[in-house]
């Protein structure tokens, strides 16, 4: 059975970004699964991990997006704080983007999810 786990805020640290959950959670053994896949209808990316026993879903909710991209900006780590126990959200960055890249314009992901992601990450320079 997979769970959906949810990263609801972001907190921007000296030499990480921490990844809050909306609720605790005690998953144990995380390992990264290597993908990151767009939800579109509730505005999130999310980072798949394995567990002992299945997929973990790790929703990166939109809130969370100004921090990632500042994250990306400074190349710092990303961990996700389960409460109980936390996970680095390794390759993040390089899923990402091939992600943005793959959205920018592209209507199959739903108009309104492009025009999220290109207002936060592809923002141009005024």
């Amino acid at each position: 059975m997979r769970k959906n786990i949810y990263l609801t805020k972001a907190e921007l640290l000296e030499d990480s970004l921490l990844l809050h959950s909306s609720e605790k959670s005690g998953e144990q053994n995380l390992q990264p699964a290597g993908q990151v896949i767009v939800d579109s209808e509730n505005y999130s990316f999310v980072y798949l991990a394995e567990s002992d026993d299945d997929y973990v879903l790790l929703h990166i909710q939109e809130g969370c997006w100004p921090a990632l991209k500042e994250g990306i900006k400074q190349n710092i780590k990303v961990v996700a704080d389960l409460g109980e126990t936390s996970f680095e959200l390794e390759g993040l960055y390089h899923e990402l983007d091939f992600l943005i890249e793959n959205i920018e314009g592209n209507s199959n992901y739903g108009d309104e999810m492009v025009e999220k992601v290109e207002s936060i990450f592809l923002e141009k320079a005024e």
